[in-house]
């Protein structure tokens, strides 16, 4: 099995090492990623800037093969797709491990999920996984012996058409595992104001923000589970149709 492992964060973090290793149990793996970190990116995708790719040799990936470019995770797709595999065949695209939870409207602005995406337009079966922590050292030790198993399961169940798997891991031991619903919530208070300005600059911002459940009594959503400790597998799909409202 081709698998394809990608992230948002850039290579070299924890978490697309952890992942690239673990899934060399279940394939080949080709590793292409951002040069540099690209949360927030969605489905972005590199329109005017030409984009370049750089193999990298020194590595302790189980024979992984590595790729980085100065694209985007959604360009790193394409690349994947019409590049090094024009002549062979995706089996599997596996995102992450992201530095961050992509559990509810965060899986709209996630780089890490826009990589499923692209991969679901094309066909391709995808698997996105988060953990609920920035922090460059978090442990991921307690996420390891799912990461394997659970994506097994799913590729043993079929992936539907057009549809991306998002898990979203807690920080610490994990208690077990929910299928969960996209929680509905929001960011509030965003623009954070920047006291030193450029020259002739009247105001600046840089993103911060809180995030708010708007539905916190919910207990079938993926907040809900990493609250309790429990991994979340939501499915999603690219079809954005509203068809209750047909």
């Amino acid at each position: 099995m081709n698998i394809v492992v990608v992230n948002d964060d850039g290579w070299g973090t924890a978490g697309i090492r952890l992942l690239a290793k673990e899934m060399t149990r279940l394939g080949q793996v080709t590793v292409i990623c951002p040069d540099g970190p690209r949360s927030g990116k969605g489905a972005c995708i590199s329109v005017e800037t030409p984009m370049y790719l750089r193999r990298i040799d020194e590595h302790d990936l189980n024979g992984a093969e590595v790729y980085v470019t100065n694209g985007t995770p959604a360009d790193c797709i394409k690349i994947a797709r019409e590049h090094l595999f024009k002549d062979r065949t995706i089996d599997l695209v596996v995102s992450g491990i992201n530095h961050g939870s992509n559990a509810s409207v965060n899986a709209m602005y996630s780089g890490t999920m826009g990589a499923c995406y692209v991969a679901a337009e094309k066909g391709i079966p995808a698997i996105g996984w988060s953990i609920n922590s920035h922090e460059a050292g978090v442990d991921l030790h307690w996420i390891q012996p799912f990461l394997v198993d659970v994506t097994q399961h799913i590729l043993d169940e079929g992936i539907p058409p057009r549809t991306v798997y998002n898990i979203n891991a807690p920080v610490g031991e994990i208690e077990g595992i929910r299928w969960t619903r996209q929680c509905f919530g929001h960011w509030a208070k965003e623009l954070v104001p920047i006291d030193e300005l450029p020259e002739g600059v009247i105001q600046g911002w840089k993103l911060g923000g809180e995030f708010v459940n708007d539905e916190p009594g919910a207990t079938d959503t993926d907040i809900w589970a990493m609250e309790h400790q429990l991994l979340a597998i939501t499915p999603l799909t690219i079809d954005w149709t509203a068809y209750g409202s047909l």
